[in-house]
C-alpha cells in the first residue's frame, strides 16, 4: 500500500557539559575531574619543569690552599647512621606535606567538577512533578504476558471478508475475497475496522461476512463509514461477546510495546505480532488522491489482511487500529495505526448519530481543473477556483460567490482544491476563520463560520 509522508523533525538544542580535557598528539585525554600535563613516557621531566642547578659555573680567582684533615673520631659511623636516618624522617615528613597539599588542590578541583555536572543536569532534567520515572524496563507495574494479550485477542478479533464478483479481460464473470480483520467493541455485536476493507462491499452494496475465532461466521450490516479516517463500523446480530477494552492513545509513548493481531494474508488468521511505537503524529494518505490521517508508526510485522485489526499495548487495551504499512521491497518494520481515541470517537458517532459530528462545511464547489497554468494565462493568483455556492450555507452568508479564488483560509496558504479540502479538515463546526478571496483584479478578506457536515444519508 502506497502512501506519502509529511514528516516535520524538531530541532533538538540541549545544552551540553562543560568539556574539561587536555589535547596531546591529536588525542584527548579525561583526567578524573582535574587537568593534568601528560607526557610520552610518564619518567621523563622536561628541563623547565626541574629545579636542577644550571649545567654551567664559575671557576675561582685561584686554586684554595688544601688544609690537613681532621683525625677521626671514634663513633663516626654510628653519627653518620643517625644523619642519614634524621634526614629520611625530615625528608618523609617534607614529602608528606607536599603530597598533602597535592591532594588536597586535586580534591578542589574535582568538587569544582561535581558542581559543574550538578548545575549542568539541574538545567537538562525536568524538576517538574510530574515526570516521568521509570523503576523498571516498563512503564506498566501489571503489565501481561504475551500470552496472555493472546488469549484476550482470541475472543476479540474477527476476520473480515467480502466477495467480489467482476467481469475480467476476457470478458467472464469471476470473484475474489477481499479479506481484513476487525475488533469486537460492544457486546452485542458492534465491530470496528478500516473503511477500505469493506469499501468494495458498501459501494457495490455486497455482502460482509464476519468470522470468530471458534468459526462461527455472521453476514454483518455496515452501520456508518468514515473514509477521510478510514474507519467503519459493523453490526452482527450476536450477544454475549468479549468487547475490547479501550485505552487511552493520548498516553501513548514512543518506546512502549505494542501487539498487532490480525488476519495477514488473508490466510494466516488469528496471528500475532510484537513491536514497539516508533514515532507519534506521523500524517499520511493511505493511497493517491485520499485524504492524510494523523496516525502512530510501529515496527510489529504487519501485512495485507491485518488492517482493521487491534494494537495492543501491555495491559491488553487497544491503542490503535492497524490500518496502513510501507510497501516497498527491502522495508521492513514501518506500520501505521489510527490512535484508537479518535477511532473510538467517529465509531460512536457512527453508531449514535449515523454520521461524524461536528466536522467543518464550507459549502463551496471547486473547479479541480484549475491550477498554475491556467492561473499564468490569465494572471490571476493560484488557489481554490470557486465554481457555485451552496444556497444558505455560511459561504453565501459570508459573501463567498462563483469566480472568486480562494487564497487563504485561517491563515493558510491555498493552491488547489486539496490544499482547500485538508485546512478545511483542521477545523470545526462553529468556529470562525479569515478566507482570503481574489475577485475583479483585487484581494478581499471576509469572515466565515462553518456550517456542520452532514451527509445526505444520515
Amino acid at each position: 500500500m502506497n502512501y506519502f509522508i509529511d514528516d516535520n523533525i524538531p530541532e533538538n538544542n540541549d545544552p551540553s557539559p562543560v568539556e574539561n580535557t587536555d589535547r596531546v598528539n591529536g588525542e584527548y585525554h579525561y583526567k578524573n575531574g582535574y587537568t593534568q600535563r601528560i607526557y610520552s613516557d610518564a619518567h621523563y621531566v622536561r628541563e623547565n619543569e626541574t629545579t636542577a642547578p644550571p649545567k654551567y659555573y664559575t671557576p675561582p680567582a685561584e686554586k684554595p690552599v688544601k688544609e690537613p684533615k681532621p683525625p677521626k673520631k671514634k663513633g663516626g659511623f654510628i653519627k653518620t647512621v643517625c644523619i642519614v636516618l634524621v634526614s629520611a624522617i625530615l625528608g618523609a615528613i617534607g614529602g608528606a606535606a607536599v603530597t598533602e597539599e597535592l591532594l588536597d588542590e586535586r580534591m578542589d578541583r574535582m568538587e569544582d567538577r561535581i558542581e559543574q555536572l550538578q548545575d549542568y543536569h539541574a538545567a537538562v532534567e525536568p524538576e517538574s512533578e510530574g515526570a516521568l520515572v521509570y523503576d523498571s524496563a516498563t512503564r506498566h507495574d501489571n503489565a501481561l504476558h504475551a500470552s496472555q494479550i493472546y488469549e484476550l485477542a482470541l475472543n476479540q478479533v474477527v476476520g473480515i471478508t467480502t466477495e467480489v464478483t467482476y467481469t475480467n479481460f476476457f470478458g467472464m464473470t469471476s470473484s475474489s475475497a477481499v479479506t481484513g480483520s476487525g475488533f469486537i467493541v460492544t457486546s452485542d455485536g458492534y465491530i470496528l475496522t478500516n473503511y477500505h476493507v469493506i469499501e468494495d462491499a458498501y459501494t457495490g452494496n455486497l455482502d460482509v461476512s464476519v468470522m470468530l475465532y471458534d468459526g462461527t461466521t455472521y453476514t454483518a450490516a455496515i452501520v456508518g463509514t468514515e473514509p477521510d479516517n478510514d474507519i467503519a463500523v459493523l453490526k452482527i446480530e450476536a450477544e454475549g461477546l468479549q468487547a475490547a477494552e479501550l485505552a487511552d492513545s493520548d498516553d501513548l509513548l514512543v518506546g512502549d510495546k505494542v501487539y498487532a493481531v490480525g488476519n495477514p494474508l488473508g490466510e494466516l488468521e488469528f496471528s500475532m505480532t510484537t513491536g514497539y511505537v516508533s514515532a507519534k503524529d506521523r500524517v499520511i494518505a493511505t493511497g493517491q488522491g485520499s485524504d492524510a490521517i494523523s496516525m502512530f508508526q510501529f515496527d510489529a510485522a504487519v501485512n495485507s489482511g491485518n488492517s482493521g485489526g487491534p494494537v495492543y499495548n501491555e495491559l491488553g487495551q487497544v491503542v490503535g487500529v492497524v490500518t496502513a504499512k510501507y510497501a516497498d521491497t527491502g522495508v521492513e518494520g514501518i506500520g501505521f495505526a489510527v490512535p484508537i481515541s479518535d477511532a473510538a470517537s467517529i465509531a460512536n458517532d457512527l453508531i449514535t448519530k449515523g454520521y461524524v459530528t461536528g466536522k467543518a462545511y464550507l459549502g463551496v464547489s471547486i473547479n479541480s481543473k484549475y491550477n498554475s497554468m491556467y492561473a499564468q494565462y490569465y494572471g490571476w493568483p493560484v488557489g481554490a477556483y470557486v465554481d457555485s455556492v451552496t444556497p444558505g450555507s455560511c459561504a453565501e452568508t459570508a459573501g463567498i460567490a462563483a469566480g472568486d479564488i480562494i487564497t487563504k483560509l485561517g491563515g493558510e496558504e491555498i493552491k488547489s482544491y486539496e490544499d482547500l479540502k485538508s485546512a478545511i479538515k483542521r477545523h470545526s463546526a462553529g468556529e470562525s476563520v479569515e478566507v482570503e478571496l481574489y475577485r475583479a483584479d483585487e484581494s478581499r478578506v471576509v469572515s466565515v463560520t462553518f456550517d456542520e457536515s452532514v451527509p445526505e444519508n444520515a
